[in-house]
């Protein structure tokens, strides 16, 4: 070739051509030697195979390489195809991989040793440091939500458009004292925002005690403080979204409690001008509605309370009551109310874990309200939750009492939910992964 050279650089050009002719020759002669399975090559050309290529670099090793393009060499369409005309692109080489694994649903960290999938998971290392720092902002403000705050005012309060004129003097030093009460002496379960320039509307959040059918749920009542307090009791509405989830709390949002006259009592179950206040009001939702069986709840149902059917009614009651617990979880988490949100997100962000835990040991058998064991909230395998009949046997310990076909219906009923949950609480940065890795392994197909 240094002599063809040197001919060039002399004008040889017919010589320059003569030579390109004999080497395209020998090239074309020893594809087809090949690919015809042929052992001899060319002796008027010499041409040095590629070493090894280095495979994380992108590049194919020699026999790879052969294997690679025997198909396009022995193709006879005559296109003039020619493996030497081909440049590596290796770029193009990885997204071309990638793109055949964008509907695979990897584990976290199997994206890092995947080489074709290095750009992107670098591209999502990026982007991660942003989602870390949300759900840090996401963190501090759920801390930073005090127990009793003032807000401005309230645009979707249900008691908004309720006529409230110009406040007496003793009202208002009244309501004033109430405030102080409850800035003071809330329970930690109990969240409370008053308005400033409408001193008559209040919003309460109740959490829902352990060992009840709403336990870590979040509940909503609005307050209306009428000019007649405290000679009369304030008006409460509940934010039922459509659901009625305990005897004494309606769809239409109605509280029935005696010691708001909705609802006949006698003694220190009225109310009492001189003694009764609002943070009175919220403590008797949460303990007298929000209780371990609100099937009970119901005028007369408690004589019930030690026969079997009344241990069955009150068991499909819970069933039904947690069921309707975890929609409202879904409506709050969606349509959180005014100056509430920053609560909502924090609240399921912490506590998601464990309602998730709960949900799937109410589906293998146990009764719902039943506080969920500490081994079972903490982060072991199991695919109790991810049954699609939901007939798993029930427990020891399991009331006997609650029918096979109702179990079966509670646990479809239960299994969408938690689907849902599960996707909005791993939005606001909940501890998933025990549950994400769980539904992972059940789409994964068996071993053959």
């Amino acid at each position: 070739m240094d002599a063809e050279y040197c001919g060039l650089q002399q004008g040889s050009s017919s010589s320059c051509r003569t030579a390109d002719a004999v080497a395209w020759g020998a090239a074309q002669q020893q594809k087809r030697q090949r690919c015809q399975g042929s052992s001899s090559t060319s002796s008027s050309l010499q041409i040095s195979e590629p070493g090894p290529l280095d495979l994380n670099s992108g590049e194919i090793e020699e026999e790879e390489e052969e294997d690679y393009y025997v198909e396009d060499d022995c193709d006879d369409d005559g296109d003039g195809y020619d493996e030497d005309d081909y440049e590596f692109d290796e770029a193009d080489f990885n997204q071309h991989l990638a793109d055949k694994f964008d509907d695979l649903d990897l584990p976290p960290g199997v994206e890092a040793t995947v080489p074709w999938l290095q750009k992107i998971a670098a591209k999502e290392e990026v982007e991660e440091p942003s989602k870390s720092n949300n759900a840090d902002e996401n963190a501090d403000k759920y801390k930073q939500f005090k127990q009793f705050d003032t807000v401005h005012n309230f645009s979707d309060h249900h008691f908004a458009k309720n006529s409230q004129g110009e406040p007496a003097r003793a009202w208002s030093k009244r309501v004033q004292h109430d405030w102080k009460l409850l800035e003071k002496d809330l329970p930690a379960s109990i969240y409370v925002r008053v308005a400033e320039d409408r001193m008559d509307l209040l919003r309460a959040a109740i959490i829902g005690p352990k060992g009840t059918p709403y336990h870590d749920g979040l509940f909503f009542f609005d307050v209306h403080i009428p000019s007649s307090y405290p000679s009369g009791p304030p008006l409460v509405h509940y934010h039922s979204g459509g659901l009625r989830i305990n005897p004494n709390l309606y769809n239409c949002g109605k509280v029935c409690l005696s010691l708001l006259g909705t609802w006949s009592g006698k003694g220190c179950e009225k109310w009492n001008p001189a003694q009764s206040t609002l943070l009175q009001v919220l403590v008797s939702i949460q303990a007298l509605i929000l209780n371990e069986q609100p099937y009970y709840n119901e005028p007369g149902y408690e004589a019930s309370a030690n026969t079997p059917h009344g241990q069955r009614n009150a068991l499909e009651y819970n069933d039904t009551t947690f069921l309707h617990s975890c929609r409202t979880m879904l409506y709050s988490l969606r349509r959180p109310p005014e100056h509430f949100a920053d609560l909502v997100a924090g609240h399921f962000r912490v506590h998601g874990h464990t309602i998730l835990a709960a949900c799937k040991y109410y589906m293998e058998g146990n009764d719902v309200g039943s506080v969920v064991p500490e081994e079972e909230l903490e982060c072991k395998s199991s695919d109790a939750g991810a049954s699609s009949s939901g007939s798993k046997a029930p427990k020891p310990g399991a009331v006997k009492a609650n029918p096979l076909t109702r179990r079966i219906t509670f646990n479809t009923n239960l299994k969408t939910l938690y689907e849902d949950l599960l996707m909005e609480f791993n939005v606001k940065g909940a501890d998933t992964r025990r549950f994400i890795v769980e539904k992972l392994k059940k789409n994964q197909p068996a071993a053959v």
